[in-house]
């Protein structure tokens, strides 16, 4: 049964300084060449960035994503590819085949497997995926399941990190978090979150601890957001990209 997490009834499973984030992966770089650099400064605390040059691979390699992931990877942050599950509905052989593609021409170190399906009927078909992936060879290959919410329990064992939050603030700031994840330690979920307002970041971190998130991202923008002709809020910088890295890691470089 799910649980409301307040401060007097959450428990906090990480501390400052195991929180690091998580970025679901910004615009084309030749669209977003400021969100791109900003990820190589010195101080940022990234846990992974993920590459999706056009809905996964492309159809053949993209020089400026591959001088992108080049630049990350040289400065020890992880790269994963961008495999959409589409809810358990994609073909596992395309799959592999576009994994192999991300492999072969980007060197990723892992995959995002996004609109993982979340229900138990879909887990033996997810475990067969992850378990493909893991046997291409990377070494320190890092599985992060994009479920966008709390997943069957069983879901935890087939990947190295669940997103087991995706949405707005106003959804966020009321959220509730499953027991079971209580078995778990924080580095083992992620939470993307939109539309938070400068004036709550401070809250929408507590709120990550106490639900035990150890990577997240957060930012400003919303889905409504007007800004190089995108929708989806993760592809741009936040607006207090600076404040909110400040706030979680050593410091930053100016």
């Amino acid at each position: 049964m799910p649980h409301l997490t307040t401060p007097d009834t959450a428990t906090d499973r990480t501390g400052a300084d195991e929180i690091g984030f998580g970025v679901p992966g910004y615009a084309h770089p030749l669209v977003a060449p400021v969100e791109w650099a900003e990820l190589t400064r010195p101080g940022t605390p990234l846990h992974w960035v993920v590459l999706n040059v056009s809905g996964g691979p492309g159809e053949r390699p993209d020089p400026h994503c591959l001088e992108a992931a080049g630049r990350l990877r040289n400065a020890g942050t992880r790269v994963l590819g961008h495999l959409d599950l589409a809810h358990g509905s994609r073909d596992f052989g395309e799959l592999i085949a576009e994994a192999h593609r991300f492999v072969d021409w980007y060197h990723v170190d892992g995959f995002f497997l996004d609109r993982a399906p979340a229900d138990r009927g879909s887990l033996p078909e997810t475990r067969r995926i992850t378990a493909a992936l893991r046997g291409l060879g990377l070494p320190g290959c890092h599985l992060v399941l994009g479920h966008g919410c709390h997943p069957y329990p069983g879901y935890a064992e087939a990947a190295d990190q669940l997103v087991t939050f995706n949405g707005p603030w106003a959804e966020y700031r009321w959220s509730q978090v499953a027991e079971w994840t209580a078995d778990y330690p924080a580095e083992h979920f992620c939470h993307f979150v939109h539309g938070v307002p400068r004036t709550h970041l401070e809250e929408a971190i507590r709120i990550a601890r106490w639900q035990g998130a150890g990577t997240i991202f957060f930012t400003d923008r919303t889905d409504h957001t007007e800004r190089i002709g995108q929708n989806d809020p993760f592809e741009a910088l936040p607006g207090y990209w600076d404040e909110i890295v400040s706030r979680i890691g050593p410091g930053i470089s100016e």
